[in-house]
């Protein structure tokens, strides 16, 4: 049985480094080493972090009025020194257009507030990456 603030997923072996995770919704997510159309874990971990700050600022901006347009990019550069390999240098781009009118004003002008609260309190994913947890592993 889980707690309010537990979350967790189910990844099991499909192939050769091919796997799949079930969320406890019943959700499914195919996912593999990056041979083929399917992401990887890492693109995972970009989805994630701009999936949960993209949410935040539709929240917060979408309230009186839906954008004509919403798109988030994000991109890392990969490396590997004394500490492993690692992404660094993690940017997401919004882009929104918002229909003519006053909602519509309101909602661009509060686009870098929005972008700004999800980044420095708001976006769980975000946070957990800025502020570093530990990761135990173990074999059970």
């Amino acid at each position: 049985m889980t707690n309010d603030t537990e979350r967790s997923v189910e990844l099991v072996r499909t192939g050769k480094a091919r796997f799949r995770a079930t969320n406890v919704r019943g959700g499914t997510l195919d996912f593999g080493e990056g041979d083929d159309t399917d992401f990887t874990p890492v693109e995972l971990l970009l989805v994630a972090i701009a999936g949960c700050s993209a949410i935040d600022v539709d929240h917060l901006v979408g309230k009186r009025v839906a954008p004509d347009s919403f798109s988030v990019g994000v991109r890392a550069d990969k490396i590997r020194d004394d500490l492993g390999n690692r992404l660094t240098d993690i940017r997401l781009a919004f882009e929104a257009a918002f229909p003519e009118g006053p909602d519509g004003d309101q909602a661009r002008e509060r686009m870098p507030a929005s972008v700004a609260l999800s980044h420095d309190r708001l976006c769980t994913v975000a946070r957990t990456v800025i502020v570093g947890t530990e990761v135990e592993a173990i074999v059970g």
